[in-house]
């Protein structure tokens, strides 16, 4: 069993992604900076084939900024791209997209000739709340479950910047099972195609061994259980998540602890570092469990 979660809109999305990409002038890529590189769509890369690409690392202030520092440095080595660092919650830290992408497209940005942007991106990585924060106003739909934008939908900022928001865009078929856990534990993926349990372990095994102080910290441990459901349970006992009989509900304790991970009540964490793989990662996730039967 392995996690997949791809809605039917995404398939329409696709073909009007092709279709605007003839005319933009600036890709602006949203990214998660936990997990840049599991949260960026192997198809964008097919599809704006040389165009100017802006990654934008949103939720920087939930990421582990010595390795956002890494991975700024990781897509410099590309052509044509360009990685910004931000929370779009900030319009001081979003007004910076303004300026890099009239440097990106020098000949537009006049009067009758603006950049056109398009901005694209995953399920619930922040690119209604960026363009919401540019046009200083609720233009785009907002939520915290994936799949909000539904259709494509023009938006001029009357600054001389043209955006086109889009869909989020998963791929049809995640073969990488390990990026397809981090996705699950920021939040991208949609609660019905996947076990908290499951996504808990994951997590938990990975800041056992990349972040062991912050849990220690968080949950008020004197020693990391080695054993990423012996510490769910003790995280979910210090967090109240007991049945009848004082004994630790351990998918409810998971689904708790994945949700302070998301929230960044433990600290400031990546998920991911460019071109290295971190010690505790699972290779080969257990999948038992991860789909209802009904999605299997």
């Amino acid at each position: 069993m392995t996690i997949e979660w791809y809605p039917g809109h995404m398939s329409k999305a696709r073909e009007q992604i092709k279709e605007l990409m003839r005319k933009i002038d600036v890709v602006v890529e949203i990214l998660d900076a936990r997990l840049p590189s599991s949260s960026s769509n192997y198809l964008l890369q097919q599809l704006r084939r040389d165009k100017p690409c802006i990654k934008v690392l949103n939720k920087n202030d939930l990421a582990d900024p010595e390795v956002t520092k890494s991975w700024v440095r990781h897509f410099r080595k590309s052509a044509n791209v360009r990685a910004l660092p931000l929370s779009a919650k900030q319009p001081g830290e979003v007004k910076q997209l303004i300026k890099l992408c009239r440097h990106l497209a020098p000949n537009r940005g006049n009067p009758g000739y603006p950049v056109r942007a398009m901005v694209i991106g995953i399920p619930n990585v922040g690119k209604s709340t960026l363009i919401n924060t540019l046009a200083g106003k609720s233009l785009a739909k907002v939520g915290d479950k994936p799949a909000i934008t539904v259709i494509a939908q023009q938006i001029d900022l009357h600054n001389g910047i043209l955006l086109f928001d889009t869909p989020g865009l998963l791929w049809p078929e995640m073969s990488d099972q390990t990026g397809a856990y981090r996705l699950a534990a920021s939040g991208a993926i949609g609660a019905n195609a996947l076990d908290y349990t499951n996504v808990g372990v994951f997590a938990a095994r990975y800041m056992a061994a990349r972040y062991p102080e912050l849990l220690r910290n968080r949950y008020k441990l004197s020693e990391l259980p080695e054993d990423p459901h012996h510490f769910l349970e003790a995280a979910g006992r210090h967090m109240g998540c007991l049945v009848s009989g004082g004994a630790v509900d351990v998918n409810r304790a998971a689904e708790a602890f994945v949700r302070e991970v998301r929230a960044g009540k433990l600290g400031r964490v990546s998920f991911e570092e460019p071109e290295t793989e971190v010690e505790g990662e699972m290779e080969n996730p257990d999948l038992s469990g991860v789909l209802p039967e009904s999605l299997h």
